[in-house]
């Protein structure tokens, strides 16, 4: 018997199996245009649901004995669809400037901080609520037809089996959900004059969505028995994969998006999460809850230098069959030690990794990035050091916020492909103070949703048996305390850093 994690990512989507030892087996990709213009940012549904058929059909043929797929999606992205799962219009993405003037309609008539008491997230334009409403006012026709709204998770399991169900994480992502009593708000949905019959039924993270239909089993090969398990968002299902299930574990998420994701073990102090925009979502281990602290460029930010600072140096590591990033690395180390400094400590430069706009906790679109510190005699690999520190910064203010709002981790569990630099690693150990557990996956989301779809058809009795063969630990980074102060002078600099570059871009 094989399980399956589908994961729904915004440019593109994936389908892993594996074995019911939890050992990966095969894995297939398919991406899918994104249409970005001025006034708008849409995903087109039915291109991303031909690539979810397109990556199960040739899982299937591999591997016949699928028994299970568990299904993560990003989050906030929604679509309007008729009583068949049709879209009605393109998918509006949470990055869609759209909802702006709805959303601060809604805040004027229930307050935010009463939104965010009732939903645990801030209201914003880029959740769900505004730019439905923002639908029903400038596209009546396309509202009048609607008969399900569905993020893309709910979206692809209604897909394939024909049920309409949500994860609790991902309809947190709507504005319009109650975390406190896991149901949808009718005092919000009321105020916005939205029937809640139009939204999947929320259930627990990691439930039975039930056997996918006839049809979609002579679509894409698997068997007329394979059940589909509605997961999570995809930063759940990685904390799941990186195997943090209690309060003193935390995931750091080391991927294009930098994340930090910590988990409380009661619901937070909503006055100490709002100024923050942290959100407070409902997690996997009931009673528990976890918030999402990210950077727009983490990985992003070090691929952009490596791209476009780094040229040369890409060619001389491809010529020495190394990566560039190792390259850099110890060009940066080697450089260092010719001048008589310390290769380990702080470049001397700072950069606001702003290069996609401010997310925690700024979530200020309009913020720019910046590099201070050159001189004539900076190479790209100073650079690219000073890039990585800036992400390490970023994520260490937003550190700073998480627990003094009540996240109390002792440890990080890092995933993604940021986790493979031993230097990056041992830097954000030391910027932080506290250990990095580098974990043997870089897909811990896909892995995550495995494991809870396998707990689903009682392949593992819980989370901790499949952790246990499923999520393997490699290299532990311990903090230095002698660095860690040399940082936190750097650290002092960066914190002005902010509010000096926005008041001049």
């Amino acid at each position: 018997m094989k399980i399956a994690g589908l994961d729904i990512g915004t440019t593109g989507c994936k389908c892993t199996v594996f074995d019911e030892k939890g050992i990966e087996l095969g894995k297939s990709y398919r991406d899918y245009p994104v249409k970005r213009r001025v006034g708008g940012h849409e995903i087109d549904a039915l291109a991303l649901l031909d690539g979810v058929y397109a990556v199960i059909g040739e899982m299937a043929s591999a591997y016949p004995d699928i028994a299970g797929i568990g299904v993560t999606s990003f989050g906030e992205t929604f679509v309007c669809v008729d009583e068949e799962g049709n879209p009605l219009a393109p998918a509006m993405l949470y990055t869609d400037p759209r909802g702006a003037e709805e959303c601060k309609w809604l805040v004027d008539r229930l307050g935010e901080k009463h939104i965010a008491e009732v939903t645990g997230v801030t209201a914003h334009e880029m959740y769900g609520l505004p730019k439905i409403l923002w639908i029903k006012k400038n596209k009546p026709e396309i509202f009048e037809k609607t008969k399900h709204i569905l993020q893309m998770e709910d979206f692809v399991v209604y897909s394939l089996t024909g049920n309409a169900v949500i994860d609790y994480s991902l309809a947190t992502r709507s504005m319009a959900f109650d975390i406190n009593n896991l149901s949808w708000s009718e005092e919000i949905l009321d105020v916005a004059g939205i029937d809640k019959s139009l939204f999947s039924r929320p259930v627990p993270t990691g439930t039975d969505a039930g056997e996918i239909t006839e049809a979609i089993a002579a679509k894409t090969g698997l068997n007329k028995k394979t059940r589909i398990v509605a997961i999570s968002q995809d930063q759940v299902a990685a904390a799941v994969g990186a195997g943090a299930f209690e309060g003193n574990v935390g995931v750091d998420g080391a991927g294009t998006v930098q994340c930090l994701t910590p988990i409380f073990n009661e619901i937070p102090d909503v006055d100490k999460m709002m100024p923050g925009k942290y959100v407070i979502v409902p997690y996997v281990v009931p009673g528990k809850y976890v918030t999402y602290a990210f950077s727009y460029t983490g990985g992003a930010l070090i691929q952009w230098c490596t791209d476009n600072i780094a040229k040369k140096e890409k060619e001389l590591a491809a010529f020495e069959g190394m990566s560039v990033n190792a390259y850099l690395e110890k060009k940066y180390a080697e450089g260092r030690v010719s001048d008589g400094l310390d290769p380990d400590g702080p470049s001397g430069m700072l950069v606001l990794p702003h290069f996609a706009g401010a997310a925690t906790p700024y979530m200020d679109t309009g913020s720019k990035g910046a590099i201070l510190g050159m001189t004539t005699a900076t190479t790209p690999a100073d650079i690219y050091r000073a890039c990585m520190e800036g992400v390490c910064y970023e994520m260490y203010l937003n550190f700073i916020n998480v627990t003094e709002a009540g996240a109390k981790p002792k440890k990080l569990h890092a995933t993604g492909g940021g986790a493979k630099s031993a230097v990056w690693m041992q830097m954000k150990a030391d910027v932080l103070g506290i250990p990095i557990v580098a974990l043997k996956t870089v897909d811990a989301g896909t892995v995550g949703s495995a494991m809870l779809t396998g707990i689903a058809l009682g392949v593992f009795i819980d989370l901790e048996d499949a952790a246990s063969a499923m999520v393997e630990e490699t290299i532990t980074y311990m903090p230095r305390t002698e660095y860690h102060e040399k940082y936190m002078e750097s650290f002092r600099k960066y914190e002005k850093l902010y509010n000096a570059v926005r008041e001049l871009m």
